[in-house]
């Protein structure tokens, strides 16, 4: 069976383009007679909100995008993410790193999805784990998994490249996970068949499919789907003050219209969709 999820972090209020992304997710699932579950990604420390959560349930609702089952909390699986972090270091594949941002981008010879790659400064050295945070050794792992490949639905079958990050960071030294570790759990955690996310999100994928074959971890398909984005191609974003939910709510908007409105492709005026996808690789 099909299952989907929608994961917002509670650091702020949901605009128009989480709506989009809870949308595809239930959508999806509904489609297909599976689940749609809710996932709150809480753990980044003071920016995540329990006020936000509340109202995350009542745009939800008013948006009409009815979850199955109970509502997962990142916060209550901490101990699955220090004991997979044990497990990689057990492995050899982690190790402990003191760089600044301003010493990587000094350092770094490429950019990456994320930024400046990091390159590698303390991957031979002698460094105090107390207080540092844990990278994955890319190159050992992809020498113990070989090659890998995972699928998108829109872009079809792709070999994975984690190499386009370096040596990701897993374990934060101001937070208990990475994303890209703490949703990779999660979604295995879940049960989650098909991921749907952003297509800012495609590269992390790379690096999740890694994890999985690292971890013994089932292998999902993914569908990233496009972004609603600004005039400027920018996607809409809780920092630039896009248009929260919340305030629609409140002044009397109806939720099921935006939906439908949103699924038959009609934006607000200055809003469109960016349909830019991945080649298949």
């Amino acid at each position: 069976m099909i299952r989907t999820r929608f994961a917002p972090s509670p650091n702020g209020p949901l605009h128009l383009g989480h709506a989009y992304a809870a949308m595809v997710a239930h959508d999806l699932a509904r489609s297909r007679g599976g689940e749609f579950l809710l996932r709150i990604e809480d753990i980044d420390g003071e920016r995540s909100r329990a006020e936000f959560v509340e109202t995350f349930f009542r745009d939800l609702e008013w948006l009409g995008l009815a979850w199955d089952g109970e509502t997962g909390f990142q916060s209550r699986r901490l101990a699955d993410y220090a004991e997979a972090g044990e497990r990689l270091k057990a492995m050899s594949l982690l190790y402990p790193c003191r760089c600044t941002r301003a010493e990587i981008a000094a350092a770094a010879a490429a950019m990456g999805p994320d930024g400046p790659v990091y390159p590698g400064t303390c991957r031979h050295r002698e460094v105090n784990p107390e207080g540092a945070a844990w990278r994955l050794d890319v190159a050992r792992a992809l020498e113990l998994t070989g090659p890998l490949e995972w699928t998108d639905e829109r872009a079809g079958p792709q070999r994975a490249a984690p190499g386009i990050f370096g040596d990701v960071v897993l374990l934060r030294k101001d937070l208990p996970a990475s994303y890209h570790l703490a949703a990779t759990l999660d979604d295995a955690t879940d049960g989650i068949t098909l991921v749907t996310r952003g297509m800012d999100l495609f590269p992390a994928s790379h690096v999740h499919r890694l994890l999985q074959a690292l971890l013994g971890l089932p292998v999902p398909v993914w569908h990233h789907h496009p972004l609603l984005v600004e005039p400027d191609g920018r996607k809409l974003a809780k920092r630039r003050g896009a248009p929260s939910l919340g305030d629609r709510r409140k002044a009397g908007e109806d939720g099921q219209a935006i939906v439908e409105a949103l699924r038959e492709g009609r934006f607000p005026a200055g809003i469109s969709l960016s349909e830019g996808l991945h080649q298949a690789s």
